[in-house]
């Protein structure tokens, strides 16, 4: 059950995200202080549950894919990057409804910025990544590198 707190004359308004954030933060960093290798090890950080936007990430024959929900943008709050080897998602989530005249009850829509990356390694083409954005949904194509195959020459031995 959800319970809605009312501003009453004398007592200020408060919101628990804008409260409690700062202790989540702090929670994430002890135990990535405490427990430095579990990223490496589960391949996620398992405790940054608040990890934004939420994804899918696909392993296909020739690329890899992944797939974002970003609901309530458009492709122009929105930016895809590659960066010395690390994909960016980032975008702008800021509500534009503000109703002059009302006193807010309860804010649960986000209004912030995003940053999400991804480390694409050695195996995976930067250069040629293609997104799609479409009714809240990204999609992003990261092709696979052909691996090089070891080339073989004889030595002239004088």
């Amino acid at each position: 059950m959800t319970k809605v707190a009312f501003h009453r004359a004398g007592i200020p308004f408060f919101d628990r995200d804008t409260f409690l954030t700062p202790f989540d933060k702090i929670f994430d960093q002890m135990i990535g202080t405490q427990f430095p290798d579990i990223t490496k090890s589960v391949g996620v950080n398992p405790y940054a549950g608040s990890a934004y936007p939420k994804v899918n990430v696909y392993e296909y024959e020739d690329k890899v894919g992944i797939i974002a929900e970003i609901p309530g943008l458009n492709k122009k709050q929105l930016n895809v990057e590659v960066e010395e080897g690390v994909l960016t998602i980032s975008g702008d989530k800021h509500s534009s409804f503000e109703d002059q005249g009302a006193t807010v009850l309860r804010r649960e829509l986000k209004q912030s910025s995003f940053k999400r990356q991804f480390e694409l390694g050695d195996q995976l083409d930067g250069d040629n990544i293609s997104a799609d954005f479409k009714d809240g949904i990204l999609t992003i194509s990261v092709p696979k590198l052909e691996p090089e195959t070891p080339t073989k020459h004889t030595v002239k031995i004088s």
